[in-house]
């Protein structure tokens, strides 16, 4: 599978990435090169849109350690009618971010600004992380913002399968390649079930 952006977002994507490279002149958001953030950061959140596809309208998406907003930014515009939570602890980060929002315009993306071990639940329907941490870690965050059998998504490298689980999850993974970076996978951890 290659990530596909629909051709909608292409506008506001490339006011996305030129409003990227005038905060980074000052602020010194990312080290990656102008050429590489439109596949790096882009395309690459695009792998996560069909997971979007089963998730009703007012559904709360939240995206931990979101840095840049990435790929909170492209989950909002492909989905204005979902509730895009962009999570950090970087309030520098969350600045551009918010300033995003703004100028592309989107209500839908909220920034959430704290460590995710101090942060009060988000109570989540779905939530995407993207080089943040291991799957145990991200499975222990998860069991405190995600709702009760909700999947959290992880945009990972072809290392993911060494990564240990917490007793009773699942990972399943969903390869994805990136034209000039490579194999992906976006690894969909959910939580034990339950007993009623």
């Amino acid at each position: 599978m290659e990530p596909r952006l629909p051709a909608s977002l292409t506008i506001p994507l490339r006011r996305y990435l030129e409003l990227l490279d005038r905060w980074n002149r000052t602020h010194a958001l990312t080290a990656l090169p102008k050429n590489q953030r439109w596949e790096e950061l882009l395309l690459d959140a695009a792998a996560i849109l069909p997971f979007l596809e089963p998730l009703p309208p007012g559904s709360r998406v939240a995206d931990l350690g979101t840095g840049m907003g990435c790929p909170a930014v492209v989950l909002a515009l492909a989905r204005p009618d979902l509730e895009v939570l962009a999570v950090d602890a970087a309030a520098k980060k969350l600045a551009f971010v918010r300033q995003a929002a703004l100028e592309l315009p989107l209500p839908n993306l909220k920034v959430v600004q704290g460590r995710l071990e101090d942060l009060a639940p988000l109570e989540a329907d779905l939530g995407t992380a993207k080089a943040l941490g291991s799957l145990s870690q991200l499975a222990g965050w998860w069991s405190r913002h995600g709702k009760a059998g909700a999947p959290l998504l992880a945009l990972k490298g072809s290392e993911w399968a060494g990564e240990p689980l917490p007793p009773g999850w699942t990972a399943t993974p969903h390869p994805y390649a990136l034209p000039t970076r490579g194999q992906r996978v976006v690894v969909a951890l959910k939580p034990p079930v339950e007993a009623p």
